[in-house]
């Protein structure tokens, strides 16, 4: 459909503001477990005296579970998504999923006061880890079909929103570090905050169906429908009057076409059912239907394939390996602030940075054999981050053990991750005709979540080889 010329327009950018902070709002619960990781490590991994050596008492390896238990449930429910998608409205699984979100991060605050044994905290809190990722899931799912529908600039908006929440979470953990107040406190400031930043989102959403810019193109697609629909129903009924009085109809079909198509030219329909018109009408309905799944994904295969590996390469070290990079400079104060600076801090700016880089600049084109080759070469800075000075270590030596080194890398491995995962997704949707635009958007969704799943899967035994 043409655009029509009386289409409200984004006044002050108001619903691309609202879908960078539904963007921001989503991977809220993922980023502040993520960047707790030393506050969650601090409580589990208690050490005893052993003949004069602090020993730790348990491993938990938090990262590794923390990140496998994220991903898994966004994997599963992005597929039960697709099944909730026909049955529950979309207001229930966005406003719901944001509010039990909310009411687990009040949660996860409260914990933070109470005095609890490791076993059981570790327990609790992956179970929270897992609901509030599974509700993730459904948020996240829903809002790249919803962001779909709209011109194409908003789907990068929302990106972008979605790479500033691990910066969002990173500053706020520097600043509780940063705070004078003893770390329980600064850990329930810290947990307080995504309470505040998911009920912003929540007021976001809500306030969306105000937005004239926002329902003019969000309602678009079905009005168009029930619009054609309409012509079906009114052409149909002219083709099949004629061809009841000559007796060419049967079985539902008119001259080896499926009954139901468009009788555009009605008409010159009733005089001739094989002219231009009728023929017309038939291939108007045939470009209405939706492509099925299928169809799309051999439209779109290349671009299935890059969000996943590049999230399989991202995931397989960040944060399981990067996180248990130690400072060359210890026993000062930049070490308390080197894992959130130097991990967590440059991670999420350079991510979030690639992300907004596709706004202005598109390289390589959906349609190059390079772009697919880019992001397979990023699999080099798995090698090159598992030989930083990663403690503790029993197998691999260290060959870039200054702070510097590992910073570079790190900003090198977070830009190209944002960028391509941006491309990536920007690029599905303008492969397939308009019409297929959401079923492509929540193909790429799940993609994404296959990649985020099997990297975290493999962190495990590259954390263990190292």
């Amino acid at each position: 459909m043409k655009e029509r010329r009386d289409a409200p327009q984004d006044r002050g950018c108001m619903v691309g503001i609202v879908f960078f902070i539904l963007g921001l709002g989503t991977l809220l619960p993922w980023n502040f477990f993520m960047t707790a990781s030393l506050y969650f490590q601090g409580r589990l991994n208690t050490t005893e005296w052993s003949n004069g050596t602090a020993v730790v008492r348990k491993e938990y390896y938090f990262n590794n579970w923390m990140t496998l238990l994220s991903q898994l449930p966004l994997l599963l429910f992005t597929l039960l998504n697709s099944f909730l998608y026909q049955r529950i409205s979309e207001a229930i699984r966005i406003g719901g999923s944001l509010v039990f979100i909310l009411l687990l991060f009040i949660f996860t605050a409260v914990l933070v006061k109470v005095p609890m044994e490791e076993d059981c905290f570790f327990s609790v809190t992956m179970a929270t880890i897992w609901f509030i990722n599974s509700f993730g899931a459904v948020l996240q799912g829903s809002l790249f079909g919803l962001v779909g529908l709209l011109p194409q600039k908003y789907s990068a908006i929302f990106m972008s929103g979605q790479g500033l929440a691990g910066t969002f979470a990173a500053i706020a953990m520097l600043i509780a570090i940063g705070s004078e107040a003893d770390s329980e406190t600064a850990a329930l400031g810290y947990f307080v905050t995504p309470c505040v930043g998911t009920l912003l989102t929540l007021f976001s959403y809500m306030l969306l169906p105000r937005l004239d810019f926002a329902q003019y193109h969000l309602n678009k697609s079905s009005k168009y429908e029930a619009e054609t629909t309409d012509g079906l129903l009114k052409g149909c009924e002219t083709v099949v009057r004629y061809n009841q009085e000559s007796g060419t109809v049967e079985n539902g079909k008119l001259n080896g076409h499926a009954n139901g198509s468009t009788a555009c030219g009605a008409d010159e329909a009733e005089s001739d059912p094989s002219s231009d018109a009728t023929k017309h009408s038939f291939l108007s309905q045939e470009q209405s239907e939706k492509a099925s799944v299928m169809e799309v994904f051999k439209k779109i295969w290349v671009m299935a394939f890059c969000v996943t590996f590049v999230f399989t390469v991202t995931l397989s070290v960040f944060p399981a390996v990067t996180a248990d990079v130690r400072t060359t400079f210890p026993n000062n104060k930049w070490e308390r602030f080197f894992i959130s600076v130097c991990c967590f801090l440059i991670f999420n700016i350079n991510d979030w940075l690639g992300r907004t880089i596709t706004t202005w600049l598109q390289w390589p084109s959906k349609e190059s054999r390079l772009f697919p080759a880019l992001v397979v070469s990023r699999i080099v800075f798995v090698p090159l981050l598992m030989l930083c000075n990663v403690q503790s270590r029993s197998n691999l030596p260290v060959y870039f053990p200054h702070d510097a080194a590992f910073t570079v890398i790190m900003v090198l491995f977070s830009l190209s991750s944002g960028y391509f995962v941006c491309l990536s997704m920007s690029y599905a949707p303008q492969m397939v005709e308009s019409k297929d635009a959401e079923t492509a958007g929540a193909l790429m969704t799940f993609f994404l979540a296959l990649g985020l799943s099997i990297g975290a899967a493999i962190s495990f035994p590259l954390r263990a080889w190292v």
